[in-house]
């Protein structure tokens, strides 16, 4: 692979030589994580410990061009836990060509991010240590206030002339996806909404056998409106179809959030987000076997989304699953605010009120209380180190959904160095 991106370097500074307004940039990306937790994951058996330290690393190395037409761009990323001996934690996670005209329609194919939004639904999800991008050809329109852009994937796992086409998942779980998203900013009012709609097509049985493709959709809508030292967000988001069990889906969601900046160097914030959850959700005693069925599935899914933005930082809810395998939604009430003395460091602090959407059968519905501390600092202008620290006081609920080792105190501590610095930056006529 390296050869590859060096290969690929040579021929864009070779192939640009003749054009006129190029650009060529080599980056780096280098982040390590060092994380400590005590409780929170699903745990069967009492002998196992409830906590873990580790360290995780991942390593970006970025070639982009850039001329009058034509961008293209390379990452190749290694991601791992330190000591680890993974064979698969190579990849290539953008590798992506784009023609545009002046007139601001533009094609994009390869591997690339899709991120809308608040990162809501589709992001770019860096807290992760493999990110997400996507396999798939978008086109579209930017220009005037307007922006239209129309998604299309379709997934295989080898490109045999023969075997069938059933996919058992990849860089995306979805066999094909076709997303139209339609953004607009009304001129000198800080207003602007969107409009998403996605259909994802996914595999279900075995291969062979049973093997059958449910489609589910989702649409929604996005508003902001940033007006001064005030800022406000609110979305909604309905899904339907079926999942890859063939059960009918009927779930939704929305949220607010309203932030506001008294000076430059403060800002408080509040919001509430509401996710639809399975109805008459009941979660089955330790060592039982079989799932509680249901007819429709209400619990909301947050699909390919920067998760650990929304629902409380110690990812909980939408990262780890429950034990019966449903969901009974979630309710997140929370506050905040940041601090910056200054361009180098800043402080957040925030608490998350959280609780299940739907009535549980056997519990109540509050999950607790999370508490969050943050502090970032600029060491130098390509490196940057921030903290972290989160505590739960979960509720008899918590414990028993999430089966906590019989505790509701919770807590999670990282410390990350972030180095990225721009390797290489040329320009030519």
């Amino acid at each position: 692979m390296k050869r590859l991106l060096w290969i690929a370097l040579l021929l864009l500074a070779g192939s640009g030589l003749k054009a006129q307004d190029n650009k060529l940039v080599v980056d780096a990306d280098l982040l390590t994580r060092g994380e400590l937790r005590i409780g929170g994951l699903a745990l069967e058996d009492d002998d196992i410990p409830d906590n873990a330290s580790f360290i995780l690393e991942r390593s970006r190395l970025g070639v982009a061009y850039e001329g009058p037409s034509l961008q293209v761009k390379l990452t190749a990323q290694h991601a791992s836990t330190w000591g680890s001996a993974e064979s698969s934690s190579f990849t290539v996670y953008e590798a992506w060509a784009k023609l545009h005209s002046k007139k601001g329609l533009f094609a994009q194919i390869g591997r690339q991010n899709l991120s809308y939004d608040d990162q809501r639904i589709f992001g770019s999800d860096e807290w992760s240590m493999t990110g997400l991008s996507h396999d798939a050809l978008k086109l579209g329109y930017e220009g005037h206030g307007h922006k239209v852009h129309l998604v299309g994937a379709y997934n295989q796992n080898l490109g045999n002339m023969s075997g069938g086409n059933y996919f058992s998942g990849g860089i995306q779980p979805y066999k094909s996806m076709e997303a139209l998203w339609y953004h607009y900013d009304v001129p000198n009012t800080g207003l602007g909404a969107s409009v998403l709609f996605m259909n994802a097509g996914m595999q279900g049985g075995d291969k062979g056998v049973d093997e059958q493709t449910f489609y589910q959709q989702m649409a929604g809508v996005y508003v902001s409106y940033r007006p001064k030292k005030w800022s406000a967000e609110a979305a909604y988001y309905h899904q339907m179809g079926k999942d890859e069990s063939g059960l009918p889906i009927d779930a939704w969601m929305a949220s607010a959030k309203l932030s506001y900046d008294p000076s430059a160097h403060w800002s408080v914030y509040g919001g509430y987000d509401f996710l639809s959850g399975d109805e008459k959700f009941a979660t089955p005693p330790k060592g039982a076997i079989g799932l509680t069925r249901h007819e429709t599935i209400h619990g909301f899914s947050s699909l390919y989304g920067s998760h650990n933005k929304f629902y409380g930082a110690m990812d909980f809810f939408y990262v780890t699953t429950y034990v019966s395998g449903f969901t009974p939604g979630l309710q997140n009430a929370y506050i905040g605010g940041k601090w910056m003395p200054g361009q180098k460091f800043s402080l957040d602090a925030s608490y998350h009120f959280l609780a299940t959407a739907t009535k549980l059968e056997n519990a109540d519905m509050p999950l607790g209380h999370e508490v969050e501390l943050k502090a970032s600092y600029r060491i130098l202008k390509d490196c940057s180190l921030s903290v972290g620290y989160s505590y739960m006081n979960g509720t008899d609920t918590m414990v028993v959904l999430k089966r906590a080792a019989g505790t509701g105190d919770l807590h999670w501590a990282w410390l990350m160095l972030i180095i990225n610095p721009r390797i290489f930056s040329g320009a030519w006529q």
